[in-house]
């Protein structure tokens, strides 16, 4: 699949710069259509609250987030100023739903979204968490960047957390649009069965499809002794000089993640690079 439209989630002004220093790159090696998402958030009032709110509040509070809506797409428009690809600024209105839902509705037609880490000092309450719900609902492959990366473009060598799951297939298949050509693909699978044979045999048979993709492709087995698998990923990534890693996300159920853990819960909150989640 040719990547042709982004949507970047631009959620506070705070972040938008460094977000669009990763989206506008990716959109420009793409040539791609990049939408810049920002949505308005609903006043909701509880009927079962007996007050009054007066005129000047809901005022105060659609003028707060006007300010900030501009400010956002300020961003947006000079980070895309004098691009060699199409651009587009949108903004949402949440109404009566909340901005996750509006922000799933738009990102189904995107080839690719773009979302940055939670920010809980300056993160609305409609947007936290608001990375779990795209990627659980959309359907689309997703890409979390932290809070201040200052890292290279994405694409020239990319980490792939591999386990024998269906969402790891998918992310293994999503990340190929995004490798420049010739580009390095680290196969990476963390576990106690090291001498697997069929986790040996899917691995091999994932190289060789990348090869034929005219990617270069590695094979990398470790034994997580009982350490955590996000960080272990993340550290992996660090010492081979990966710019992605790709995975598969929320492969068990809610229930699971809150007893056991979640890996993918874990990755977003610290990945210490851009991760692709395909669910």
């Amino acid at each position: 699949m040719t990547i042709r439209t982004i949507h970047v989630c631009l959620t506070t002004s705070r972040h938008a710069e460094t977000l669009l220093k990763f989206a506008v790159p990716l959109a420009r090696a793409h040539n791609a259509h990049l939408v810049g998402l920002h949505t308005i958030e609903a006043l909701v009032v509880y009927p079962g609250i007996a007050m009054h709110i007066p005129d000047q509040a809901f005022g105060a509070f659609n003028e707060s987030q006007i300010k900030e809506a501009g400010a956002i797409e300020t961003i947006f428009r000079t980070s895309c100023q004098n691009a060699d690809f199409q651009s587009e600024w949108r903004l949402l209105r949440a109404q009566s739903v909340s901005a996750a839902d509006r922000l799933v509705e738009s990102a189904r037609a995107a080839d690719l979204i773009i979302m940055s880490h939670d920010d809980k000092a300056t993160d609305r309450y409609d947007h936290r968490h608001v990375q779990e719900r795209v990627i659980r609902e959309c359907g689309r492959p997703v890409i979390v960047v932290p809070l201040e990366y200052k890292g290279p473009p994405a694409g020239n060598h990319i980490m792939l957390g591999w386990s024998d799951t269906r969402e790891a297939a998918r992310a293994a298949h999503d990340l190929i649009p995004l490798a420049r050509e010739g580009a390095q693909v680290d196969v990476v699978h963390i576990g106690p069965e090291l001498l697997d044979e069929l986790s040996d045999h899917s691995a091999l048979d994932l190289a060789g499809m990348f090869a034929r993709h005219g990617l270069s492709a590695e094979i990398t087995r470790r034994d997580g002794h009982g350490r955590d698998v996000a960080t272990l990923l993340g550290q992996i990534a660090l010492e081979k000089g990966a710019d992605l890693i790709a995975t598969g996300a929320f492969g068990h159920s809610r229930i699971h993640d809150f007893v056991v853990g979640s890996v993918t819960l874990s990755l977003l909150r610290d990945a210490p690079l851009p991760v692709l989640f395909s669910g």
